[in-house]
């Protein structure tokens, strides 16, 4: 069975963010953001990290700086692309501000890299064998677009990769229509009936499956516990809208 753990707070800077812990052992510093620590203005507060949800640039650009200070690197070395729900790899060494994809590949190149959520799930894999690592953007529409696989073609063996499934909405709340439902139903226990022809989604039911699909070892999977449900830790757009966005950010430290 994939290993759940909770995730627990440690103030880095001014920030309260959420490690990793088991990236620590592949050289790899690694956490989630809260929302706390950040100069955003509600409905926004307070470290908003997207700068596509209509929050002041300012405070946007400023609650980069943090993060980047958090995960110790310059604030032009924080990668951020712009997410598009598909299946699209930028590398981290030529991404630019026009950059679009939802998995961003590092090579041990000395960036960090980030991706924003607000629901959606937030996965990190570590290459235990090389320096590479992904972060990858995974609502329903990547799950279902392989995105994944699209990650996982960048490393050598599947079975060196250990991936960790951040918070994201729960299949408790998250609803979706037979349009959504259908991609899904082949994966044991990812859909659940609902009333009428709703049913219950659950993201990192389908995430596990496809990891185990593509190769990845069970027990090199580790699940976080913690939901967006509600959005007080965690920005939730299914909770708020407008609404900010969290982040995964990871950066190799050990080549």
């Amino acid at each position: 069975m994939p290993v759940e753990l909770t995730l627990s707070a440690e103030t880095h800077g001014e920030l309260n963010v959420y490690p990793i812990e088991f990236a620590r052992h592949f050289g790899v510093r690694a956490f989630v953001t809260g929302r706390s620590g950040g100069v955003s203005p509600a409905p926004y507060e307070s470290l908003n990290l997207g700068d596509h949800v209509d929050d002041d640039p300012t405070s946007v650009l400023e609650n980069r700086r943090r993060v980047a200070e958090a995960i110790g690197v310059d604030t032009n070395r924080l990668i951020i692309i712009s997410q598009v729900h598909g299946r699209d790899v930028v590398n981290a060494n030529q991404a630019t501000a026009a950059s679009s994809g939802d998995v961003i590949i590092d090579y041990g190149d000395g960036f960090a890299v980030a991706m924003l959520v607000a629901d959606c799930l937030p996965i990190l894999l570590v290459d235990e064998d090389s320096p590479t690592l992904a972060v990858v953007h995974a609502g329903w529409r990547g799950l279902e677009n392989n995105v994944l696989e699209s990650a996982l073609e960048n490393f050598e063996h599947h079975d060196a990769v250990h991936a960790f499934l951040g918070p994201c909405i729960s299949a408790a709340s998250y609803q979706v229509g037979p349009e959504v439902a259908e991609h899904f139903t082949t994966v044991p226990g990812a859909v659940t009936p609902d009333t009428g022809d709703r049913s219950r989604l659950d993201l990192r039911c389908v995430a596990v499956a496809q990891l185990l699909a593509l190769k990845v070892t069970e027990n090199h999977i580790t699940v976080a516990s913690q939901s967006t449900d509600g959005g007080a830790t965690f920005f939730s757009d299914r909770a708020a809208r407008p609404c900010g966005r969290f982040a995964l950010v990871a950066r190799r430290v050990v080549a």
